[in-house]
């Protein structure tokens, strides 16, 4: 192909602006310096000057009127510099009266003087100022005005819309070779990815449902926790099937304007059936699929409108023409039930949080981006992150590459991971923080005796590690417990030993120190959350059994609960709780009397290394040996 000949004179071409408030604002400055022109007159000092037709007729008399005009309702005449040369030039006028002797007064003086109707006196200048200018700059308004409003209904608006794309869906379309996701980048959530497979294979092969007489569901409603994947599970539904994937949150339908969320929604539905067979996936769907519960101050609000119009286009598009409705929420139980019944979404997968398999596996995923170490345990990290979602997991390997960095390594160790799970979970370190030498020694004390009481225990998890270092989210120190198993059921015996382990910080201080501290303020929150829940939702306590007495109202989100008993059984409860952490504080108490001098020679080594692990805390503490000695004093050297 021959290729075009360069311009000998290299000159740039010149391109009209296409913003069309280029051209507005032209048009106002000309109007602008019309106007100026106008008043030129006044500007530069030639204003014209009434006077009482009296003094009009003795300034002709004495000969200082040049010229007059004489008009129907107005004359108008300029003297000349005799008395007031600085008024040579100026403009008079008066208002006329019966005088049939003027035109001889006139002719007497020797002054030029005419007739003038007022029809002529209207210049080229007026016209074109009070007129023409006003009539095309009204007229060029009403032109944009008219070709914005049609852009922004067909899209072709070229970047400028008056209305800024209110009627416009807002969603982003990827296109097939935009999307680049697929199954195997998702691990974890096994499940999840079987019931979305029958979805891909439709939209790869239609012909073999149809021939059956099978239809796929509209849509599936993801649901789950937070950074469990969602997402990136509709990504890959898209990537798998290699079709058109629009995305679009929620909250984008609604906005201020009344109808303005029904339009998006309409033109939503307009660009997929244009772009099928594709993937429609709304994130964060309960912003307009909220319950209508007739409450507010208006029942037909907005997002009423919005998700009314959205039912409607659920049952009016046609599946076979392969457009697949995804939905995520983490709040399924405000959902309409409108929204959940057949022929809408058909089905709720459940994207839940991920077990120790699924944690290695995602692990593993985002570990094939980094250079790892040949020595790196992933499964010993998954079984430290229990209850982390597939965005903390990532989050994990990413602060694990920093720290191996930092330390000027060349790849990634097994001790940058451990070292980014505790940033995860507890923040990074503070060790310019000051701690006097007392106060020190009693968070030693604080945290040995959470790890003596875990260790003493049979249901207890074992102890990992153990440090003294001030942390960023307020800690001064931590205790890490690892299970070695999945645990997947939690037994009365298995919650009480947690609370027990939760109290024994307090019970080393009193014990040690004949005090207590606000260290455990955040050991009380968990104690008493755990009690509560054994109590209200578990059914195992004694005094009231198998009876629910409080509601989980957010189901992935967490710490949501709603007293569903009289005030006269949760006072009671309040009893029932406090009689709970109150034996869990004196069975710490005592295992700390049996192993008073192993809570001394365990903390005084935690103060001397700030850090343990659970491997030298256990040779250190040893089998139990039940002995039990009087509370150590403050201060004691000798009992350390």
């Amino acid at each position: 192909m021959k290729k075009p000949e360069k311009d000998p004179t290299n000159r740039k071409k010149f391109h009209l602006p296409t913003n069309p408030w280029v051209y507005i604002l032209i048009l106002l400055g000309a109007v602008m310096i019309v106007n100026m022109l106008s008043m030129g007159n006044m500007l530069s000092g030639n204003r014209t000057e009434y006077v009482e037709y009296s003094k009009f007729l003795s300034m002709v008399d004495s000969g200082q009127v040049q010229a007059v005009e004489i008009t129907d309702t107005l004359i108008r005449f300029t003297v000349s510099s005799g008395m007031f040369p600085w008024r040579s030039g100026n403009t008079y006028a008066t208002y006329p009266v019966d005088d049939p002797n003027l035109v001889q007064r006139l002719y007497k003086a020797g002054v030029e003087f005419g007739g003038v109707s007022q029809e002529s006196r209207v210049s080229i200048l007026s016209v074109i100022v009070n007129l023409v200018l006003p009539l095309a700059f009204y007229g060029l308004m009403i032109f944009w005005i008219v070709k914005m409003i049609r852009g922004s209904k067909d899209g072709k608006g070229g970047g400028f819309n008056l209305l800024g794309g209110f009627g416009k869906s807002g969603a982003k379309m990827y296109n097939v070779s935009e999307v680049t996701k697929r199954f195997a980048d998702v691990a974890g959530q096994d499940e999840a990815k079987d019931q979305l497979i029958e979805m891909v294979d439709f939209l790869n092969r239609p012909e073999k449902y149809k021939a059956i007489g099978a239809k796929l569901p509209k849509g599936a409603l993801l649901v789950g926790p937070p950074g469990t994947g969602k997402t990136l599970l509709a990504q890959a539904v898209a990537g798998e099937a290699k079709v058109p994937f629009f995305f679009v949150s929620g909250s984008a339908f609604v906005e201020m304007f009344v109808g303005t969320g029904a339009a998006r929604v309409r033109d939503l539905f307009k660009e997929a059936a244009e772009k099928a067979p594709c993937i429609v996936f709304i994130d964060e769907i309960d912003a307009i699929g909220k319950k209508r519960d007739g409450t507010g101050l208006n029942a037909n609000d907005e997002r009423e409108q919005t998700l009314n119009q959205l039912l409607a286009e659920m049952d009016g598009f046609d599946p076979s023409k392969g457009i697949i409705i995804l939905g995520a929420t983490n709040r399924p139980e405000i959902l309409d039930k409108a929204l959940l019944r057949p022929g809408r979404f058909d089905r709720r997968i459940t994207v839940d949080l991920p077990d120790m398999k699924g944690r290695e596996a995602i692990l593993r995923v985002h570990a094939k981006n980094i250079a790892t170490a040949p020595d790196v345990d992933l499964a010993a990290i998954a079984r430290a992150t229990v209850g982390a979602s597939g965005a903390d997991l990532a989050n994990i390997i990413n602060e694990g590459a920093l720290c191996a960095v930092r330390a000027g390594r060349t790849a990634t160790a097994q001790c940058d991971l451990e070292a980014a799970v505790e940033l995860v979970i507890a923040g990074s370190e503070r060790k310019s923080m000051v701690i006097s030498p007392e106060e020190k020694r009693i968070v030693a004390y604080h945290e040995i005796g959470h790890a003596l009481v875990a260790a003493r225990q049979k249901h207890s998890a074992p102890v990992h590690k153990i440090t003294i270092i001030p942390r960023t989210n307020g800690a001064l120190g931590y205790t890490m417990q690892v299970e070695e198993t999945e645990r997947v059921l939690m037994s009365r015996e298995d919650l009480e030993s947690k609370i027990v382990t939760l109290t024994a910080g307090r019970a080393a201080e009193e014990f040690a120190f004949k005090t207590c501290t606000t260290g455990a303020a955040n050991d009380i929150e968990q104690a008493t959350k755990l009690a509560r829940n054994m109590v209200t939702r578990f059914g195992m306590s004694d005094k009231f059994g198998m009876v629910a007495l409080d509601t989980q109202t957010s189901l992935y989100l967490g710490d949501g609960a709603q007293a569903i008993c009289s005030p006269e059984t949760s006072t009671l409860v309040d009893k029932e709780i406090q009689r709970l952490i109150a034996e869990s504080y004196d069975k710490a108490l005592s295992i700390l009397r049996d192993n008073a001098q192993k809570l001394s020679e365990l903390s005084s080594y935690l103060l001397e290394k700030e850090t343990i692990t659970g491997e030298e805390f256990m040779e250190i503490l040893g089998p139990e040996q039940n002995e039990k000695v009087t509370p150590l004093p403050v201060g004691n050297e000798s009992a350390e």
